[in-house]
């Protein structure tokens, strides 16, 4: 699978984004790569991680890198981060996902825009980032490409992206299967899928962008409340977060939920 992390702030970000990385170590086995934008421009570094974890390979280039945008990716697939050049400018890029239909997409592309994709060696395949970055390269913004990609991809993708003028994007796949959690703290804000790295990194948490089910985790609400509207309840009031407006949850709202919930389950 992988997982993914990506921060920006006013000041440097490079150590939150090492750890924030480092907290999906678990999700993948094959490559890690890191991608800063500064003063020096885009840095970049990928590593094998395949017998050495994330934090041995990557301590060394946490000193050399700078800047106070970047993105970091845990990755089964392909070597990412990307940094990709076309009409939209400058940009990096991470995926993470399962795209079921990328062969399609491909003939698709050669069809109607690109010439040539990238073909890993290693992997033996077309890298699915490759793939989402060029069918974001079709459209007219990194917004529209975002929105492209979401409408054609069959199966997940999430994804975040920086730009060369400092633009920061977090997209969940439309169907929430790969969670993305938002942070923020005084100085930034940090995108990621492991959501216990926000209190250990400083960050508290604003949105999830996913659907109520993972939400709850599945099962971390039936530990700390012994009703199912208890948690539903408090979660749609939002009484942690000032920024969204509470929105009213019935019990028979929760009910439905949750009988949806017992039948995901025993799928």
């Amino acid at each position: 699978m992988g997982g993914f992390c990506g921060v920006i702030s006013k000041s440097d970000c490079v150590s939150d984004l090492f750890f924030g990385t480092d907290y999906h170590s678990h999700l993948g086995t094959h490559r890690g790569g890191m991608a800063v934008l500064g003063e020096k421009g885009f840095q970049r570094s990928i590593h094998d991680i395949q017998n050495s974890p994330f934090r041995s390979k990557f301590e060394n280039d946490v000193g050399r890198f700078e800047g106070r945008i970047g993105l970091g990716v845990i990755s089964d697939t392909d070597p990412q981060p990307l940094i990709m050049c076309s009409k939209l400018g400058t940009f990096g890029i991470v995926t993470v996902g399962l795209i079921t239909n990328i062969e399609a997409l491909k003939q698709e592309l050669f069809r109607n825009n690109s010439s040539q994709l990238q073909f890993s060696t290693n992997s033996g395949m077309v890298g699915p980032t490759e793939v989402v970055s060029a069918l974001m390269a079709t459209q007219d913004s990194i917004i529209d490409g975002i929105r492209h990609v979401q409408e054609k991809v069959r199966g997940s993708c999430s994804l975040l992206v920086m730009t060369e003028d400092g633009r920061f994007f977090a997209a969940r796949d439309r169907y929430g299967r790969t969670p993305v959690v938002i942070g923020r703290k005084d100085d930034g804000m940090i995108a990621l899928q492991e959501s216990c790295a926000l209190h250990n990194l400083g960050y508290e948490h604003v949105r999830e962008l996913i659907d109520w089910m993972p939400k709850a985790g599945y099962n971390e609400y039936f530990f700390q409340f012994f009703r199912p509207f208890t948690f539903f309840d408090k979660w749609y009031t939002h009484l942690c977060n000032e920024l969204y407006a509470a929105e009213g949850v019935s019990r028979a709202d929760v009910e439905r939920l949750v009988a949806s919930l017992y039948e995901e389950i025993a799928l």
